[in-house]
């Protein structure tokens, strides 16, 4: 993966308000994503990215009491037809609710047997007993990472693939508790996606907070947000993303 800047956008189709890949034609989508990786590539080689929503979270129970909903396999496979198409990489996205963000993995494991397909979860939406979406923050922690990087390496290893990504979004430092306790494991590559919203100055000291006593070997993205980031001032540039140090290693847009 150190040869890469991955570039991306996310999304469910047919929800505008998730992200790009909610709208619009996916072929013309990828090939936007395309233009925009060879604008962050700098050092890298650009990888364009498709983060779609796998495991959906809900403001109500369901029949399971889990506040998810699974979208289904030809939802994936449409997209993982497109990332194939384009030499891109397919990101499963993982809003938890209530079930267990490991059981939600080992749910798609038939894709993440494909050398092109990774993981990246939404801590804020891990919820714990009692706790409803949208009422407050949900969080993860350093062990439970690791438990999932564990099983992606098990993947890798037994079907002999190239390193795959496991991304976590982390939009405050209580979102991820006791990080200390994050472990690499081998062909995963860990990263941490900074989810801030807001100016360029608010995002930079978000950044600041969440890139504080990183464990060693922990990569880092970014987000940007074309509404919401607009709506407060102004989406930051290529090159001031550049500037941040350590310098993402995966930007994403929604």
């Amino acid at each position: 993966m150190s040869r890469y800047r991955l570039v991306g956008y996310c999304g469910l189709p047919g929800a505008a308000a998730l992200g790009r890949l909610g709208t619009g034609d996916l072929n013309q989508r990828v090939k936007e994503i395309e233009k925009t990786a060879r604008d962050y590539a700098a050092d890298r080689e650009p990888l364009p990215v498709l983060e779609l929503l796998a495991t959906v979270t809900n403001s109500s129970a369901g029949s399971d009491g889990t506040y998810r909903t699974r979208v289904p396999d030809d939802t994936i496979r449409r997209f993982h037809d497109a990332a194939r198409r384009h030499e891109a990489l397919l990101l499963l996205n993982i809003q938890p609710g209530r079930a267990s963000a490991l059981d939600e993995v080992k749910a798609l494991r038939k894709w993440l047997v494909k050398p092109d397909v990774g993981i990246a979860l939404d801590p804020e939406w891990d919820m714990g007993p009692g706790e409803v979406p949208g009422d407050t923050y949900g969080h993860t922690s350093g062990q439970e990472l690791t438990d999932v990087a564990r099983y992606l390496s098990g993947i890798v290893e037994e079907h002999d693939l190239p390193e795959k990504p496991l991304v976590f979004h982390q939009v405050a430092v209580s979102v991820v508790r006791d990080q200390s306790a994050l472990r690499q494991q081998p062909g995963v590559v860990m990263i941490k996606s900074a989810d801030g919203i807001g100016s360029p100055g608010m995002k930079r000291d978000t950044w600041r907070q969440l890139v504080r006593d990183q464990p060693e070997g922990l990569r880092t993205g970014f987000k940007l947000f074309y509404e919401e980031d607009a709506e407060t001032s102004r989406l930051m540039t290529p090159k001031e993303v550049l500037a941040l140090r350590p310098r993402p290693e995966y930007v994403m847009f929604e």
